[in-house]
Formats: structure tokens, C-alpha cells, sequence
């Protein structure tokens, strides 16, 4: 591996952030809504809580590579940024941090830590305190901004990537099924644990045991069934409504599912509903349109369906011709960028009850996932001759606004971010980041 490559250096505009959060205390009533999430930045392992992989930052083009660095082993999620512009980022190392946070100027280490080796199934949630919030082997943790612990709350499983709830509420869900609401300030339950999937019952059967933690995880990135729950949740902060894809024990397919969050309510998470059984397996988060509407989930035969939120009905399918689909990126304007190797870049238009194709680039196949600037470009990393290069286009057109190429890369990258100041970053499976400035 090679050593940190720099050139320049950007602007740095620290966006004003709360020092202590108004978070809801763990035994009071009050349940107004907070922000903890900031919206000019890369929270969360697709932006928000909708999983839109948009944002509300613009990009200036033509972008350039402005520093390059290793990180020592394989990355499989992609990377977060905070609003001050601290990153985060976890990494499949044999020994040595696995965890780490690298300034988005320098691409200096700010600080790195050990833990559990499925930490690397996800992606660090960062609220706007810079606190962090990501799983590993059996437990949810939490760091502050200079990598210390703050807690640490034991789950059944691996967390999926966290997200947040209108109160401010962490949301951990594992691949074993087993939904926790926690105070972010202490890691204590807000309201009772829901094992989706039934956990071993020792008065009915004394000779079972829990499994291995890590029992199905190899499996939820092809969607097995193996894997429960292969992928983080879409959430509806203002509603309090949860979407994840859940492969029932005993069932021939996953279904969409959907619960509701009341922090007064006995019990305090319920499901709403579940949709018919899915044609294939999901590895994919749900996505939720702008106004919370409609939730799309892609497949992994490369359809992209659409479901009303409030029922579960499904209101369309296509084949985008991706394979393995990952998340669709979805602006907040509608449009539809569909995500994952190997396939053309199509954009798509929901008109309700059918979608349509706006366009398509045939001569482009992706290596990456897409994000969406709040400019009306889409970002994302392609095949460029023998080699990778990072694709900026206008979203409503398809047409080509910037090309820049990822050096020195074979197989595919891992995400697509936006930093607070129009930063476009990428990981390579391989374990290398690329920040590109305008």
C-alpha cells in the first residue's frame, strides 16, 4: 500500500453545530423532535434517514483529486463525513485499527480504534456533535469525537448501520432481527427490545443456546435467508414509521416490513404492516421519497420496486439490468438514479402508479453507487477503459458534466459521499480513499 497522497488543500467551512444536543431524557415525557442529524453533510451510510443518498450540498466542477490514502485493508461500507468535516470510515484490517477518522482537508488520522471485526458491515453514523454511533460483534457503541467511548449497549447480533428516530432516539437493528431504541446520550432502551426473528426460549427448551453473533452476516450481502435483516433502515423521523426488509424464519422469500415507533406507547415499537412475499432476495436498504410517500427497494435480480408507505402496496417494478441492486440515490425533486456494478446509468421518473425512463446511458457502466448534490448532478464512479473514473452528470438529462479518473483502481468502489463543502468522496473495495475537490 502506498502512503497518504495529497494536493491542496480546500476550504474548511465549519458549520455551526450544537455542542450539547437537546436530547430527550431516557425517564422523562417530552417528545418533541430534534434535529441530530446534519443535513449539510454525510451522516449516514446513504445521507439521512430516508437513505436518499442526496444532499442539500452543491458540487463545483470541474473536481480533481485531492489526496488519496490507504487504509490498510478491505472497505465494504461506505464513508461518513460529519459537518465540520471529520470522516469516518471502517476497514477489514488483519491487525491495527479497523475503525478510523481522517480529517477531509489533510486526510490527516485524527484517531483510529480496535473493535469487533463485523464492525466492518457497516458504516458510522456521526450526529452534530460528531458523536458516533456504529455496531460490531454483540454490542452498539458509541465514540465522542476524539474516538473515546461513550457507551456501549449489548444486542443480539451486529448492528446494521444506525439510524436516528424524531426524538433523537438511536435505532439499532441487527441482522438476527432484533430491534433496540436507545438514548443517545447514555446507550440505555427507550422502550422494550422486538426480536423480529423469536430468540432461543430457555424454559421451553433448556438445551438451546444463542447463536454466533456473527450467525448469517457472511450471507445478507447476496441476500440469503441465512440473514434476517441484511440492510439499515429507512425512517420517517416525523412520523416515527421504520422500513427494513425481513426474511421471516421458515419463509421462501423477505417481505418489506413496516413499524411504528411510540415512545408512550405499551409496547413502544409495533409492526404496521408487511408486504407480499418478494420476488427475490433483498441485500439493499429501503429508500424513502421526499414527502415519505412511497418506499423503493431494489433486489437482487436488478429490480427496483416501488411500495405505498402506508400499506405496503406495491406500486410498481422495473429491471434496471444492475444484478445485485444496491440503494436507489432519489433527489428531492423525484429523480431516480438506480445504483449498483456492473450496469448503465438510467434515470427514472415515478409517475405514481408506473415509471418511466427519462434517460439512459448505455455508453456508461457503473462501478459504484450514486449520490445526488443539491445542484441537480449525480455523482458516481464508472469503467473508464481499463480502469475506474468518478462521473459527475446532470441528473435530469444524463448528459456528462465532469470526468475525472480514480487512479490506479481495478474492481469496484464502495459508495458515493458528499463532504459540507462539495467534497465528493469515494472508497475502493480494496481499501483506499479518494477525495475530489472543486
Amino acid at each position: 500500500m502506498r502512503g497518504v497522497r495529497a494536493k491542496g488543500r480546500t476550504g474548511r467551512r465549519v458549520t455551526a453545530v450544537a455542542a450539547a444536543l437537546a436530547l430527550v431524557s431516557g425517564c422523562g415525557t417530552d417528545t418533541s423532535a430534534i434535529e441530530p442529524l446534519s443535513p449539510d453533510s454525510w451522516p449516514a451510510a446513504q445521507a439521512n434517514s430516508h437513505n436518499s443518498a442526496a444532499t442539500a450540498v452543491s458540487v463545483a466542477t470541474p473536481l480533481s483529486l485531492d489526496w488519496t490514502r490507504p487504509t490498510g485493508g478491505p472497505v465494504t461500507s461506505p464513508v461518513s463525513i460529519g459537518s465540520t468535516g471529520q470522516m469516518f470510515v471502517t476497514a477489514a484490517t488483519e491487525s491495527g485499527c479497523n475503525l478510523f477518522s481522517f480529517e477531509i482537508e489533510s486526510a490527516r488520522k485524527r484517531w483510529c480504534n480496535r473493535v469487533g471485526p463485523s464492525v466492518v458491515t457497516a458504516t458510522p453514523t456521526v450526529d452534530s456533535a460528531i458523536n458516533v454511533y456504529i455496531g460490531d460483534d454483540g454490542g452498539m457503541n458509541s465514540y465522542n469525537d476524539h474516538g473515546q467511548l461513550r457507551w456501549r449497549t449489548p444486542v443480539y447480533g451486529v448492528p446494521k448501520s444506525a439510524q436516528f428516530l424524531g426524538d433523537g432516539s438511536v435505532l439499532s437493528i441487527t441482522q438476527m432481527g432484533q430491534v433496540s431504541v436507545l438514548d443517545s446520550q447514555n446507550g440505555q432502551l427507550r422502550v422494550p427490545i422486538l426480536d423480529l426473528v423469536p430468540t432461543p426460549n430457555f424454559l421451553t427448551d433448556p438445551n438451546t443456546d444463542f447463536l454466533p453473533v456473527d450467525t448469517g452476516l457472511a450471507q445478507c450481502t447476496s441476500g440469503e435467508s441465512e440473514c434476517p435483516v441484511p440492510a439499515a433502515p429507512a425512517v420517517d423521523s416525523a412520523t416515527g414509521t421504520i422500513y427494513l426488509t425481513l426474511w421471516r424464519p421458515g419463509s421462501i422469500a423477505p417481505q418489506l416490513v413496516s413499524l411504528q415507533y411510540d415512545r408512550d406507547g405499551s409496547p413502544g415499537l409495533t409492526e404496521r404492516w408487511s408486504s407480499d412475499l418478494l420476488p427475490a432476495g433483498v441485500a439493499s436498504s429501503p429508500v424513502l421519497s421526499e414527502d415519505g410517500s412511497t418506499v423503493y427497494l431494489a433486489d437482487v435480480d436488478g429490480r427496483l420496486t416501488a411500495f405505498d408507505s402506508a400499506d405496503g402496496r406495491q406500486k410498481w417494478t422495473e429491471g434496471t439490468g444492475l444484478g445485485i441492486g444496491a440503494s436507489p440515490s432519489i433527489a428531492s425533486d423525484g429523480t431516480i438514479v438506480p445504483s449498483g456494478g456492473d450496469g448503465t446509468l438510467v434515470g427514472l421518473r415515478d409517475n405514481g402508479d408506473s415509471v418511466e425512463r427519462v434517460w439512459v446511458r448505455d455508453d456508461v457502466e457503473q462501478a459504484g453507487s450514486a449520490a445526488q448534490s443539491a445542484d441537480g448532478r449525480g455523482h458516481t464512479v464508472v469503467r473508464e477503459d481499463d480502469g475506474l473514473a468518478l462521473f459527475s452528470f446532470d441528473a435530469a438529462t444524463g448528459e456528462t458534466v465532469d470526468v475525472q479518473p480514480v487512479p490506479d483502481v481495478v474492481g469496484t468502489t464502495v459508495g458515493t459521499s458528499i463532504g459540507p463543502d462539495g467534497q465528493v468522496v469515494t472508497a475502493s473495495y480494496l481499501g483506499e480513499i479518494f477525495t475530489y475537490t472543486g
